[in-house]
Order: structure tokens, then C-alpha cells, then sequence
């Protein structure tokens, strides 16, 4: 089990700002598209990678990360500062 946390526009189009996901995913790629093929709302918040980022086990990762071993998942947009 993997805790999945959605925040931001992420967090608004599933519904929820975190679910307990059992996958059988091998890198977070792979858990997105087990999201995306649950419900709409998944296909929607994933539809455009490039517009967010994940991170694994909170630390700053990309989509081909490996999730063996794995306790959390976090995608949000992009930070700017100012």
C-alpha cells in the first residue's frame, strides 16, 4: 500500500487530498496510469504531465522512479516564488 497525496488543482479535480492506493505499479509512471484508468476525474488531473511534479517518500522525484519499498507519493504543480 502506498499513501497517494494530491495537492493544489491536483487535490481539486480527484475530490480528496489523499487515498490509500494497492498497486502493483514498478515507477510512479506506472501508478499514474492505474490512476488514470480508475475514473474521469484521474484522467483529468494527469492529462498533462508536464504540468506536474511528484515526489517519493518527500523527496523530489520524476516519473520513471522506482516505487519498491515506497511509503508515499505527493504530485502538486509546479512552485513559483516571488
Amino acid at each position: 500500500m502506498i499513501d497517494v497525496l494530491y495537492f493544489a488543482w491536483v487535490r481539486e479535480r480527484i475530490g480528496f487530498p489523499k487515498e490509500r492506493v494497492e498497486t502493483t505499479a514498478a515507477t510512479v509512471a506506472d501508478l499514474v496510469a492505474e490512476l488514470k484508468a480508475r475514473e474521469p476525474r484521474y484522467e483529468a488531473a494527469f492529462a498533462d504531465l508536464t504540468a506536474l511534479r511528484v515526489a517519493v517518500d518527500q523527496t523530489l522525484s520524476t516519473f520513471d522512479a522506482p516505487l519498491a519499498g515506497v511509503r508515499e507519493v505527493a504530485f502538486f504543480p509546479p512552485m513559483t516564488g516571488g
